[in-house]
């Protein structure tokens, strides 16, 4: 059986819990690992800091990221990660209350896979959610092998 993980970047604790009660209201079993600022993102990604000893030969199928982050912004962790050549194909969604254009063009400049606002109303939230989740795990094919567990 393949593994297929996401890491979910979301330093809002409000917003973290609504995101994995959506994912897990439409079904989504995957394993969700959770990222509360941009350095502890990178730390995941690259086995760093109190990450060290985390399997790193498989990276998550999809980082689902914040723009406002702690210590790091999410656009510089996005950044980090294209300029390496381990995550320079990793999928990243950007999952943002930002309806700032700049954030937007800049997410792009930095090869972000995708970019969706964050709906206000809980239900649209929830529904958002789950349609990335479905399709980052079910129907998107990973540009990295997968690990067999």
């Amino acid at each position: 059986m393949n593994t297929r993980t996401i890491l979910l970047v979301e330093d809002n604790p409000q917003d973290e819990m609504l995101t994995l009660r959506a994912l897990r209201k439409a079904n989504v079993a995957n394993q969700i690992d959770v990222a509360r600022d941009g350095q502890q993102a990178l730390d995941y990604l690259f086995q760093q800091g109190e990450f060290a000893g985390r399997d790193g030969e498989a990276l998550p199928s999809v980082v689902v990221l914040d723009i406002n982050l702690p210590r790091l912004s999410g656009l510089e962790v996005l950044a980090r990660l294209r300029a390496d050549p381990r995550t320079a194909l990793l999928p990243v969604v950007i999952l943002t209350s930002s309806d700032e254009d700049r954030d937007r063009l800049k997410s792009y400049e930095n090869r972000a896979n995708s970019f969706v606002r964050k709906p206000v109303d809980f239900c649209e939230f929830a529904e958002t959610v789950a349609c990335l989740g479905v399709y980052w795990l079910a129907t998107n094919a990973p540009p990295y092998p997968l690990k067999a567990t």
